[in-house]
């Protein structure tokens, strides 16, 4: 059964259209059918490390490597350990670790090829992320070389499991808060590490629960009566029995499993705490922060909130690859979704045929806005990915290229994971109760994707980390100003006050397109007024934010708190709209490196079902804000629908070219089993209809007697 079975033949006439046209034809002198070429577009999803996820697509069709549904709960937890130790045997996991230890120093494919891990099951993803990802990466990116050399081996051949013991019950996101601490005593040359209290323990832990053997551990870090801030241990938490696996916990080290939970069951979550654990010296990852023997602390980064923020910002990778794998799941509900859709008919239409679902309008409006976001989101990420790439590999790495990194990374995991988590819901729905049968897979990776909005930093709190930047940015056109350039800034904003505040935007808007709603789709479908409209959602409401935060300065710290406290909401949301702008940009840049017209034409239409569908959602604050006049705002809605249709008959393609067949799907539905149904019902009754063996309906009869 091949994708082309599913896909309709052309693109409906023009004559199907209203009788009054409300949008103009789309790009004249362009293919109207023009097909995608699929097996291109698909290369250039693919992005800078094909290779690599083509090589890591196939390793999770291995039977060894998917998740199989038929297991209790720890024999979840044992697959998805003695998976990680096929993924070492294929080599999948040294790509980001130095080449004097066997890696590869490529810290880019590692990303792209962890993120394909999904397709095997979400946890084994995860538990590698914990692995490799955070308690090997802290290793390497916090400690010196002669750590590395000592702490990484252990870490890459898993030898050594290990979590990543940063968050605490009692302060989740915000790390620099942590309670536990490490006292530095010179007279033992030793750390003591310990948990004060309860809300101290470190939770919700990979690897804690059964499989780690030790952690690294964030604390508070105390020498000679001075707490220089939060830094990375190298800790053993458990004994190694014979059969090399964990044993017992070591002295001084305990926890607890946190069992059973909402998804993710493969891996062995769990809470640690330490009562006066002696940690040598040595075993502070001292790339940022060292302590000498007498407890002299140094460290090149002079400023406390700097290196803080240094440390963390080196294990950006999580959000990048979280990002990336919302990217891939996305991807593989809207694939399972739009092939069900494509083959599963409901309802008899003008003839007696019953109508595939994906002929039905709200059917459309609710898969191809997601699919036009989805690819949004792919050739965001690529861009993030390239970014990290050249931040980690040293080619790029300056403090303005790291901030750069942290800000588009929070910006896009957030958006991407909340995203991707409505999508799980809306492909679900749209396959009906079949959606909702395990074997086809939609509600396992919704439950297992559900804490991807919170790990790796919280969505709202990431958002706000964004927010803070843009309102730097916006400071910054301040500082070191004179009189006259501040005054120049005032008037402008002033100007753009009158002019979209007054109406008299929205006037000459109204004048431009006399009434017409082509001529307004026209304006909407430019390049020019999309970038304008969403470059607009975000500067004028940075520029309202700073205002209304800019007496803070003065204020005291309550009061302080209280004015940002009050203006909260409108960080986040203009936050989530960077996050969108960033991957319409993206988007657009994508479509100049497409060669072939045909899928060029497409893909720009895909962009501006993205684009519109942004203005769309908050076409409230473009009107009320002076930025769409009514006509133009009534004629969104009606574009974005005949968008969607023109879209529709390319639908199949556009998943298709996501890269992902029935072997990485694993759904029933997606394999052409309900086109098999279907075709089957369809043939019986035009045989009973040819053969004259189908009754008579009740209603036919009853018209017949009227009228006879």
């Amino acid at each position: 059964m091949t994708a082309t079975d599913v896909r309709p033949a052309a693109v409906p006439p023009e004559g199907a259209e209203s009788e009054t046209e409300q949008v103009p034809a789309l790009d004249a002198g362009a293919p109207e059918s023009g097909r995608v070429d699929v097996d291109a577009l698909s290369r250039l999803l693919l992005g800078q490390w094909a290779d690599i996820r083509t090589k890591s697509r196939a390793a999770a069709t291995d039977e060894r490597i998917v998740r199989d549904d038929s297991l209790p709960f720890e024999g979840q937890r044992e697959r998805v350990f003695g998976q990680l130790k096929l993924l070492v045997e294929g080599g999948h996991v040294l790509r980001a670790f130095p080449s004097r230890l066997g890696g590869e120093d490529n810290p880019g494919g590692n990303i792209a090829g962890f993120e394909e891990l999904a397709v095997a099951d979400l946890s084994l993803q995860i538990k590698s992320g914990v692995q490799w990802g955070l308690f090997g990466a802290a290793i390497l990116h916090l400690g010196t070389p002669e750590q590395q050399d000592r702490l990484l081996p252990g870490a890459m051949n898993l030898s050594v499991p290990g979590a990543f013991a940063m968050t605490e019950i009692g302060h989740g996101s915000d790390v620099a808060s942590v309670g536990t601490t490490a006292t530095y005593d010179p007279e033992t040359g030793e750390f003591d590490l310990h948990t004060p209290f309860r809300g101290a323990w470190k939770e919700f832990l990979g690897n804690a629960g059964r499989d780690g053997v030790a952690a690294v551990v964030f604390a508070q870090l105390v020498s000679k009566g001075v707490n220089h801030g939060v830094h990375a241990f190298y800790v053993p938490i458990r004994e190694v029995g014979p059969d090399g696996r964990a044993a017992g916990f070591l002295p001084g080290v305990g926890g607890e499993d946190d069992g059973l939970k909402g998804g993710l069951n493969g891996i062995d979550n769990g809470r640690l705490h330490f009562t006066h654990v002696r940690v040598p010296r040595e075993n502070l990852l001292a790339r940022y922060g060292q302590v000498a023997e007498d407890g002299t602390y140094t460290s090149s980064i002079q400023s406390p909130g700097r290196r803080f923020f240094t440390m963390l910002g080196s294990l950006v990778q999580g959000r990048v690859s979280l990002d990336g794998a919302s990217g891939v799941v996305s991807k593989m509900a809207l694939a399972i979704a739009v092939r069900y859709a494509n083959e599963r008919r409901q309802f008899a239409g003008a003839g007696l045929d019953e109508v595939v679902l994906l002929d039905y309008g709200r059917h459309q409006r609710r898969l191809i806005p997601r699919i036009a976001e989805t690819y949004a989101m792919s050739f965001a990420h690529e861009e993030l990915l390239a970014l990290f790439d050249d931040v980690f590999s040293g080619r790029k790495d300056t403090p303005e290229t790291r901030e750069d990194l942290e800000t588009m990374a929070a910006a896009l995991k957030a958006t991407s994971t909340w995203f991707t988590m409505d999508t799980l819901l809306e492909a679900r729905e749209a396959c009906g109760g079949a959606g909702f049968i395990a074997k086809n897979r939609l509600t396992q990776l919704r439950a297992d994707f559900d804490i991807y909005t919170t790990f790796e930093g919280d969505n709202t709190v990431l958002l706000q980390l964004v927010g803070k930047r843009l309102l730097g940015d916006y400071a910054k056109q301040f500082k070191g100003a004179s009189a006259g350039d501040i005054a120049k800034l005032v008037a402008a904003r002033a100007a753009d006050s009158a002019l979209h505040g007054s109406g008299l935007s929205r006037a000459a808007q109204a004048i431009s397109d006399a009434g017409s709603a082509r001529r307004s789709a026209g304006h909407l479908r430019s390049e020019e007024t999309q970038r304008a409209l969403l470059t607009d959602r975000v500067q004028v409401a940075v520029a309202e934010l700073g205002a209304a935060l800019r007496p803070a300065s003065k204020l005291d710290p309550q009061a302080a708190f209280d004015l940002f406290n009050d203006h909260q909401h409108e960080l986040v949301e203009v936050s989530r709209a960077y996050g969108h702008l960033l991957k319409w940009e993206a988007f657009t840049r994508a479509l100049a490196t497409i060669e072939d017209a045909g899928t060029r034409q497409v893909l720009t239409w895909v962009r501006d079902v993205y684009g519109l569908s942004l203005v769309e959602r908050e076409i409230g604050w473009y009107v009320v804000n002076g930025r769409l006049s009514a006509q133009r705002a009534r004629t969104v809605t009606g574009y974005l629908d005949r968008l969607v249709r023109r879209l529709r008959p390319h639908a199949q393609d556009l998943v298709d070219a996501f890269g992902y067949g029935p072997a990485h799907l694993r759904a029933e539905i997606a394999t052409g089993i309900e086109k098999e149904r279907q075709d089957e019902a369809r043939a019986y009754y035009r045989e009973e209809r040819a053969t004259g063996r189908a009754p008579i309906s009740e209603k036919a009869l009853q018209k017949s007697s009227k009228r006879a």
